[in-house]
């Protein structure tokens, strides 16, 4: 089977910027765009097929369809006709709130979902821009709980300079924001459970503070400190680059120039996504998908060999 576009779901947020339409090259009347879901099984906002003979369907009845050729066995047997990760572009004009997720255990429990362990690549930063990542020293959740009344927090949540190519690893418990100033490709566990711990004091237009779930995230946070929050790789290789290799999600960055082959497991589907320039992916069914930057496609397991052919920065994603 080719391929698969999806529709994006753009999603207008208070601290949503107009990056995003641009990037992608869609023109459209929406103000605000904070989140392009790329591809998605989340339940009341499943992804769409775009085009081709499937076009109208949803991802989870896509995979009801096609099955283990489309997820992988391994991922078929695990998830069903569930999709296990959330791709977006997220475009923050302004600072998003100070949050955290919790893991899969405890997402069970209260919620009967999946947890949250997510990464984001840095697509474009602009001067100044910051992401907040980790605690910057040692508390206790009591101490969580003070800081967050007296509005401290962000004294103990360590800050990082934020530059296009920077790759942060979140696993859940982490907590952390996204600062004003950020395009980033966020890959994550399908999971739309968020704590909120803090959100500058914001007010909507009819004066309203947005609700903090400051006893929830007590138990989800992780207060450890780590001596390095942001994940380092080698950005001068040419070629295919690993990034993250976790339990959830594998990443890796594909730099081509030309002819590129791309390496895939077929335990997994594969999505990837052009962040610049744009190229032809060719797969051994003998289709050509083009894609440009900003677009998202979804690879079969099934299919044997991948190959992108042009200019283009990539990112892919396997279960």
């Amino acid at each position: 089977m080719p391929p698969f576009k999806f529709v994006p779901y753009l999603k207008s947020v208070l601290w949503g910027g107009n990056k995003i339409a641009p990037f992608k090259g869609i023109v459209t009347d929406q103000k605000s765009i904070g989140e392009s879901w790329e591809i998605s099984g989340v339940p009341g906002h499943e992804s769409i097929v775009a085009e081709g003979d499937d076009k109208g369907m949803t991802l989870p009845a896509l995979i009801e369809k096609y099955g283990a050729r489309l997820v992988g066995d391994k991922v078929y047997a695990r998830f069903g006709n569930t999709f296990p990760l959330l791709i977006k572009l997220i475009d923050a004009e302004k600072d998003l709130s100070v949050q955290v997720h919790p893991d899969d255990r405890l997402a069970k429990e209260r919620h009967n979902s999946l947890g949250k362990t997510e990464m984001w690549y840095i697509v474009d930063a602009e001067p100044g821009a910051k992401i907040y990542a980790g605690l910057s020293e040692q508390i206790t959740p009591d101490d969580y709980t003070r800081l967050v009344g007296e509005k401290k927090i962000m004294d103990v949540i360590a800050c990082h300079d934020s530059h296009d190519g920077d790759l942060f690893f979140l696993p859940a418990g982490r907590i952390h924001a996204i600062g004003a100033g950020n395009l980033l490709a966020e890959i994550q566990e399908t999971s739309d459970i968020t704590y909120r711990v803090y959100d500058f004091d914001r007010r909507d237009a009819e004066g309203n503070t947005r609700e903090l779930h400051t006893e929830q995230a007590k138990d989800a946070i992780d207060y450890k400190v780590y001596p390095e929050y942001k994940s380092e790789y080698d950005r001068e290789a040419k070629g295919e680059v690993p990034l993250i290799d976790c339990e959830y999600f594998d990443v890796n960055l594909v730099k081509a120039d030309g002819h590129q082959d791309i390496a895939i497991n077929h335990d997994s589907f594969m999505v990837i996504m052009c962040l610049e320039g744009e190229c032809q992916i060719i797969t051994d069914h003998g289709t050509i998908t083009p894609m440009r930057r900003g677009e998202t496609i979804l690879v079969a397991a099934a299919t044997a060999s991948v190959e992108a052919n042009g200019s283009a920065t990539l990112l892919t994603a396997q279960a």
